[in-house]
Order: structure tokens, then sequence, then C-alpha cells
């Protein structure tokens, strides 16, 4: 992969939008929910893709990593880490390969970082704690209580406070590469074949009646029905999203589809995959620690796999670059 700056060149010579991911045109693209703090199940699903991720495809986690109340937080952020050195250290696969999508929680942090420009700084830190960033201050051992009391300090200080919070997410290894290198959506090339559309991953929301570039909050803080219709079924052949603040449950049935299940609040992990024609040819669950149950979805002509074959047995030992990346 060549650079443009800090820019990753696709080989092909489209370069990656620093607000939205370009994926090309790949053979499966799997996208994995809000994890929301779950360690387990997220171990259980990376076991299992990292024995079918292959060249060509493309994996897009939606968002919200962390979980409020989760006690593995860390150990979370680095499993994500470890899972892409593995997949990066087989032949072929590019950086740009997998994709990070801002969740309300990691956009409620990026806006934390800069609360002393918020008019009001105490009620834009309520917003935040709705939307999770209490994740990401429990992630690096900040009070919640001198947070609300910094909240209520002069922009001054509210601006040596939040730098101190910078430096702390740049002390722990990768972190501050994995959050600045997090993008709002992901989205396919037209298909070869009909309907010739996109398909579009989004963290929580999204407006059918607005462009892309318009979506502005909609995208964390929806106030219209998740749907994929109006102007955007000139474009998008599916939608997909990967946290229902709801909680309403998985929507595989129509074009704007919900894969948030539950995880972090005692449901499943799920990951679906999806062919460029927006296909799902894959479901993924993953519903307890190490219990992976899969399911085909309308198979695609011509794929050279379209059934996950039989769930893993708990305690299923990992591919060896993978152990090797998560001992590392």
């Amino acid at each position: 992969m060549s650079w443009n700056g800090l820019c990753p060149i696709r080989p092909e010579g489209h370069a990656v939008n620093e607000r939205f991911a370009d994926l090309g045109a790949p053979r499966r693209i799997w996208a994995v929910a809000c994890i929301n703090g779950d360690i387990d199940r997220l171990a259980a699903l990376h076991d299992h893709l990292a024995r079918r991720f292959g060249l060509r495809d493309r994996i897009v986690y939606l968002g919200n990593y962390l979980g409020a109340h989760a006690g593995a937080n860390a150990e979370v952020i680095d499993e994500l880490l470890a899972f892409r050195a593995a997949i990066l250290a087989k032949p072929g696969i590019e950086a740009s390969d997998i994709v990070y999508l801002r969740g309300p929680a990691e956009e409620a942090w990026q806006r934390l970082l800069r609360l002393q420009f918020a008019p009001v700084p105490a009620q834009a830190l309520d917003k935040l704690l709705a939307a999770g960033v209490e994740s990401w201050l429990r992630l690096y051992g900040v009070s919640l209580n001198d947070t609300r009391s910094m909240a209520r300090a002069g922009s001054m200080a509210i601006t040596r406070w939040t730098n101190q919070l910078r430096g702390l997410q740049r002390m722990m290894p990768g972190h501050e590469a994995l959050v600045c290198g997090m993008r709002r959506t992901a989205f396919s090339r037209p298909s070869s074949e009909p309907p010739y559309k996109k398909v579009l991953f989004v963290p929580a929301g999204f407006d059918p009646l607005r462009t892309l570039d318009d979506q502005g909050d909609g995208l964390w803080w929806p106030t219209t029905a998740f749907a994929a219709g109006g102007m955007a079924q000139e474009t998008y052949v599916r939608v997909v999203r990967g946290f229902d603040a709801a909680n309403g449950g998985l929507n595989l049935e129509n074009s704007a589809t919900t894969l948030d299940a539950g995880c972090g609040r005692g449901g499943a992990l799920v990951c679906g995959g999806f062919t460029p024609n927006g296909q799902l040819a894959d479901l993924v669950t993953v519903g307890g620690a190490s219990a992976l149950d899969g399911t085909p979805f309308a198979p695609a002509e011509d794929e050279d796999f379209t059934t996950l074959g039989e769930p893993d047995s708990a305690g299923a030992a990992l591919p060896p670059e993978y152990r090797f990346a998560a001992t590392a």
C-alpha cells in the first residue's frame, strides 16, 4: 500500500476518505455489530473469522466497542488490535481491508476531548454521558465525579483536563491510532451485477431523505426511523447499522438491516457476511463465551463458501498467527 500524506491509497488508486471508508469491490464484507465490552463474545467471533477471512474480504466494525459497566474494556481494545495484526499477517491483506466506525460512544469520546468549545460544557457532558462516553472514561481510569466537576470549571481548566485525557489515550499502545482511524460510515462500490448499487454501513442511524454528507448527528443519534427509502433507494441496495438505542433486536428482513442483538446487554454478538450486491450470505451469532451459531442466508452463486459448518467447540485453539499476535 502506498501513502498520500497520512491517507492510505488502495492499489487501484482510490484514497481512503477521512470521514467515509471506501471498501472497493470486495468478495465478502463482514460487518460486526456493537460489542459493548463483551470480550468473551468478541474473542469467540474473532476465533471464527480468523479462519474464514480471505483475499478481497473486508471487515467493518460498526462501533460501540466498550461497555459503561463492563469490566474488560481494556481487553476489548487489546483484542481488536491483536486480531488486526493477525489478519494483516495473512498474505495479500491490506490495512484498508479492516475498518472501524465511530459508534455513538466513540463520537461522544471525540466530543469530550473538545469539551472546552461547548457553549455550556456541563449540559454537553450530560448528553455525552447519555451517549455512552462513561465507558471511555472508565477505560482510562477517570472518575465520573471528577469529570462532572471539571465540566463546571472554566475553559482554560477544561482545556488542560482534555489534554490530560489525550495524554492518557496516547500512553496506551495502539489506542490513539485506532481512535483517530475510525470513520463515520463505510460503503462498497456499485456492484457489477443488478441492482448496481452500493452497500452502506452506519453506526446507529440513517436519514433516507438526506445525502451521506448531510447526515450529521443522525448517524449516531437518529431522529427519524431507520429506513432505506427515499433518495437512498437510488444509491444503496442495503443500509446496515450496528447499534439500536431502542434495543429492538435483529432486523434482517428488508434493505434497512439492524445487526444489534443486544451484545453487552445479555444478547448475542452478531456478524453479517454481505456480498457486493447486498445479499446477506452469512450470519454468525455468538450467544455466549466461545459458543458459535451460524446460518447461511440466500447463498450467492459462484461463491466458494456458503455455510459455516459445525460450530466451534468451547475453548477451541486460536489459529497460530492469531495466538502469536494476541500474546506478543
